[in-house]
C-alpha cells in the first residue's frame, strides 16, 4: 500500500481490515508503516490474487472519493 495526503488514516486502517481480514491492532500497525515509511505490505499473494485485491481495493477507495491506495506489486 502507498501514502499519499488524502486518504484518511482511519480509512486506511479499515481497507486493511475489510480486504486483507487484518484485525484492528496489526491494520493500525501497518497503517502507521505507510504513513511514516511511504508504502507497506498488506500480505504476500500470488500476482493474480494480488492484481485482484490491488482492483478491488483501489475500485472501493474511488467509490469513497480517495485516490488508489494498493499496487499489486
Amino acid at each position: 500500500m502507498l501514502n499519499d495526503d488524502f486518504t484518511p488514516r482511519d480509512f486506511v486502517v479499515h481497507v486493511l481490515e475489510k480486504f486483507f481480514k487484518k484485525v484492528e491492532q496489526e491494520a493500525t500497525r501497518i497503517m502507521l508503516e505507510i504513513h511514516h515509511k511511504g508504502s507497506g505490505i498488506a500480505g504476500v499473494y500470488t500476482y493474480e490474487i494480488a492484481e485482484t485485491k490491488a482492483y478491488q481495493c483501489n475500485n472501493y477507495a474511488k467509490s469513497n472519493k480517495y485516490s488508489a491506495i494498493v499496487t499489486g506489486k
